[in-house]
């Protein structure tokens, strides 16, 4: 499927006045810069001035292209197709009007017309697609920057929001893919590309029903053995299922089945979209972690929260070792605790805190820390992230850096040594559980 993801030409099917779909599908794919050939096509021909370009309207296509994109009235797809088809290898359908409003015949009509001709279908009823690396934006959703999570969701409206999430989360996205009634390509199809696709490290799959739960599983496990697979299900409830029917014309199914398949298959389940970015930010640093926890932090408030999250969520906070305890008193104040959680106080400053992570790395009691500031109003946030950044350890470091304009500095510049950091000690600590299933799944 690298023509979807990484094409070399695109044409875009649809209204190119101010406001339509496919006008802003044409600004997304010149404003992201793609550097492909980009065939605007309506039979009333004319010419689209967008990104600061003019372009001239096909009034048909007449040359070959990797992928069309097509918003246009539901009934004109499939004759659309039938002409197109000999041209392209591949169509992104965002029109609606297909089985998900019950017109099951036109959708499967559709599909008998693009496999004519071989062509795959994405949608209908789609938001459309992202190749990332291939600068590639074929969709009127919101622009990110280049990373590793590949998204895959049922819903277009719910992967926009995804996408804007991301940005503000500071993830980098390698694609994102809006399946919609996956009339012919699915998530198994596409959990199994991505799991082969060298820009992907993670993959997000947000799934409302599945057609065909035997290929789903196998999609899956294939999948999850190579790269961490974050699964958010909706439709669990019944009441659930039923506006997941509605929506995208799925059968949601029994939600035991669904989690049951996901935990033998090794994929990791979360409950909401905090926990799906949560997951994310983690995989985008580290491929997994042990389940023994130091926690370094300078105020004790905190560091007990991690605490008890940490063993709710079945980790464990490690035990450190008579040696670590002895180094780590040479140096702190006593007034600090030099058992885990250690507390550096509350006037911790750089020296302080590289010197407590880089004992406490070298523990072999220890798997992963979870490194916590609350910076006062006289020890910079940025001082104690440029420890964390310095810092010789070469295991896991999550951080909790607290809260808001005090510490927006020093997460500034985390972010820029790709070190996410997690708002809260309670969502540090699910980081952490998340990257522990990973290692449980390959049995490390």
């Amino acid at each position: 499927m690298d023509f979807f993801f990484y094409p070399s030409s695109v044409a875009i099917f649809g209204s190119f006045r101010e406001g339509a779909i496919a006008r802003e599908i044409l600004r997304n794919v010149l404003e992201g810069g793609f550097e492909g050939r980009v065939l605007p096509v309506n039979p009333k021909g004319g010419t689209v001035e967008v990104a600061g370009r003019v372009l001239k309207i096909r009034e048909r296509l007449e040359e070959a292209v990797d992928v069309a994109i097509i918003a246009i009235p539901a009934p004109l797809v499939p004759p659309l197709i039938d002409e197109i088809g000999p041209l392209i290898r591949g169509a992104v359908v965002i029109s609606a009007g297909f089985s998900e409003a019950g017109k099951e015949e036109l959708e499967r009509e559709l599909v008998e017309r693009a496999r004519r001709h071989n062509v795959r279908l994405i949608g209908p009823n789609c938001a459309g697609i992202f190749g990332v690396h291939g600068k590639f934006f074929g969709s009127f959703e919101v622009r990110v920057k280049p990373g590793g999570l590949a998204l895959i969701s049922q819903s277009g409206a719910f992967g926009g929001a995804a996408l804007a999430m991301g940005n503000e989360e500071g993830i980098g996205f390698s694609a994102f893919v809006s399946y919609g009634n996956a009339s012919d390509l699915n998530e198994s199809d596409f959990l199994e590309y991505f799991a082969d696709d060298e820009n992907t490290r993670a993959i997000a799959l947000y799934i409302e029903g599945v057609k065909d739960g035997r290929r789903f599983m196998e999609a899956l496990r294939y999948a999850s053995r190579r790269k961490p697979v974050i699964v958010l299900k909706a439709g669990k409830s019944s009441r659930g299922a039923e506006a997941a029917s509605s929506h995208t014309g799925s059968l949601a199914g029994s939600y035991e089945i669904y989690r049951a398949a996901f935990r033998q298959a090794g994929a990791i389940e979360v409950e909401e979209m905090e926990e799906l970015f949560d997951a994310a930010k983690a995989f985008e640093m580290y491929p997994g972690a042990g389940r023994r926890v130091a926690i370094i932090t300078n105020s004790g408030g905190p560091g007990v929260l991690a605490t008890d999250k940490l063993e709710a969520l079945g980790l464990q906070v490690a035990e450190l070792g008579e040696e670590t305890v002895k180094t780590l008193g040479s140096f702190l104040p006593p007034q600090c605790s030099l058992r885990n959680p250690v507390d550096l106080i509350a006037d911790a400053d750089y020296g302080r805190y590289r010197k407590a992570i880089e004992t406490v790395c070298r523990d072999e009691n220890v798997d992963a820390l979870l490194v916590i500031c609350v910076p006062p109003i006289f020890v910079p946030a940025g001082e104690v992230a440029r420890a964390v950044i310095d810092a010789r350890c070469d295991k896991p470091v999550v951080v909790n850096f607290m809260a808001g304009d005090l510490v927006r500095e020093g997460v500034r510049l985390l972010e820029e040594r790709n070190i996410k950091n997690f708002p809260t000690p309670e969502r540090a600590a699910r980081a952490l559980k998340w990257l522990s299933l990973r290692n449980d799944a390959k049995g490390e």
